[in-house]
């Protein structure tokens, strides 16, 4: 089991896609993020999960966010927890849900798409779409080539606002930061 530690997150960006796609078929499914509620928490089951996302959401600094498809609201192909730095979002855990990791995963996009929605909140806040994480020193090309992210120390990155549009723009196609 895959634990998160010092040296950052351990998540692949399999596909970014206009949402989220199913990786037998090819077909696509509109997706909602909402806002993590109580009931949601309590349907999360550590064993279904690498990180303890119930010591997330007891943290009132983060912001914990599902992703889940319009048609079925009720199974979560992820989850992100976001941080406000006054200045930029924060990403301090990401994770696909079990069906959504490895070989057999059942859909792509969902990483990304939850990426994208971290930079969308970052425009909302007027901070330039800037989201910031802290990247596994084996995983740092992968971001650089499939989300543009950029180095600033030790294992640090950033998503910046060309970047952050790119996302935003694929994901949520009526949203306009400006």
């Amino acid at each position: 089991m895959k634990k998160r530690n010092k040296s950052g997150f351990d998540f692949e960006i399999d596909k970014l896609t206009n949402s989220i796609e199913n990786a037998i078929s090819g077909e696509v499914f509109d997706t909602v993020i909402n806002k993590l509620n109580a009931l949601d928490g309590k349907r999360i089951k550590k064993s279904e999960w690498t990180f303890n996302w119930h010591n997330e959401i007891k943290n009132e600094a983060n912001e914990v966010y599902k992703l889940t498809t319009e048609n079925n609201p009720s199974i979560i192909h992820g989850l992100i927890s976001l941080t406000d730095k006054g200045d930029h979002m924060y990403m301090n855990l990401i994770e696909n849900a079990k069906f959504n990791k490895g070989k057999h995963k059942l859909y792509r996009g969902v990483a990304g798409n939850l990426i994208a929605f971290g930079c969308k909140i970052s425009f909302e806040k007027k901070y330039d779409g800037v989201v910031s994480f802290v990247a596994k020193t084996q995983l740092i090309e992968h971001y650089e080539q499939t989300l543009g992210a950029k180095l600033f120390g030790g294992n640090r990155m950033f998503i910046d606002t060309k970047e952050a549009f790119i996302l935003t723009s694929k994901y949520f196609k009526d949203f306009k930061p400006w």
